[in-house]
């Protein structure tokens, strides 16, 4: 007999926490999972943000919750709103969503700037995590944390961003081993390129950056970088992916009966996940270099 495959779990009446729903992939993601079946907690910024989500996709199952995953009192606040809603039930996910990317020779970035980036999609992802735990040990739910498709992979003049993808890549495997005991799962997803506006912020903070520098040193690499940028803003422009894909991912994470530890999003994290195993580093730097190749 042919060995069949456990039914998703149904998604009605759980309640779901996603960290950086005011635009882009996580308020499609909150949309998506509402539209779904979940009750859908939507980590916003601001009350405005969360005024617009509601406008566009009204629901009873669809809540904005102000939270900002570098603030400890928002944290505490959104922890104990989350909480008071669902009593004994306690929260069966938390997607860690929310996240920044910049993009800039390395040479070019002031430290400070790297540290501010980690603290939003590393030390932000643990302390969202660290927040919301006793309410998922109740459930015995799962962790979503997106990381990319750069978590596997580092480009160059992409390195800060990647740094902290390898970072909660890191953070993913650890939680998921200590969680592994009180019946809390804990998975990645790794999106791909996809037109969002995140794009026209990246160009902006690398330039930023750049003009930021003395041109003795910008000036080595802005032409390369002009033309870093104008690629991938090409790659994410025809890419196939859809925010739709992304959300339709983080989905079977959270029903899954037996989550995957990874999931990628889209043909190129997945050839980056392929490429990173199979490619030894002196190879990789090889067909990267193109990136960095004066002309």
């Amino acid at each position: 007999m042919l060995n069949r495959q456990p039914k998703p779990l149904p998604p009605a009446g759980r309640a779901v926490v996603i960290t950086g729903a005011s635009s882009g992939l996580g308020k499609e993601c909150a949309i998506r999972l509402g539209q779904r079946g979940f009750r859908v907690f939507a980590g916003v910024r601001t009350v405005e943000d969360g005024e617009r989500l509601c406008a566009e996709a009204p629901s009873a199952r669809l809540r904005p919750v102000r939270l900002d995953v570098t603030d400890e009192e928002s944290l505490r606040a959104a922890a104990a709103e989350v909480a008071g809603s669902v009593g004994e039930q306690g929260v069966w996910g938390l997607v860690n969503n929310a996240g920044t990317c910049l993009s800039a020779p390395l040479e070019c970035v002031p430290p400070e700037r790297l540290r501010a980036q980690l603290d939003t999609n590393v030390v932000g992802a643990l302390a969202v995590s660290q927040a919301f735990l006793p309410q998922l040990r109740r459930s015995r739910g799962r962790i979503v944390n997106i990381s990319s498709g750069l978590g596997s992979m580092a480009i160059p003049y992409l390195g800060v961003y990647a740094t902290g993808q390898f970072a909660k890549e890191g953070l993913s495997d650890a939680l998921r081993r200590e969680l592994r005991p009180f019946g809390v799962s804990v998975c990645v997803v790794k999106p791909g390129a996809i037109a969002t506006p995140i794009w026209g912020k990246v160009r902006e903070a690398g330039e930023e950056f750049l003009n930021g520098a003395p041109e003795d040193v910008a000036g080595r690499y802005r032409a390369s970088f002009e033309r870093f940028l104008r690629m991938n803003e090409q790659r994410a422009q025809s890419s196939t992916t859809r925010p739709e894909d992304y959300a339709r991912t983080v989905f079977r994470a959270l029903t899954a009966h037996r989550p995957r530890t990874r999931y990628c999003v889209g043909t190129d994290a997945r050839a980056a996940a392929a490429l990173s195993r199979l490619l030894p580093d002196a190879a990789l730097d090889r067909v990267l270099g193109a990136v960095t190749k004066a002309q």
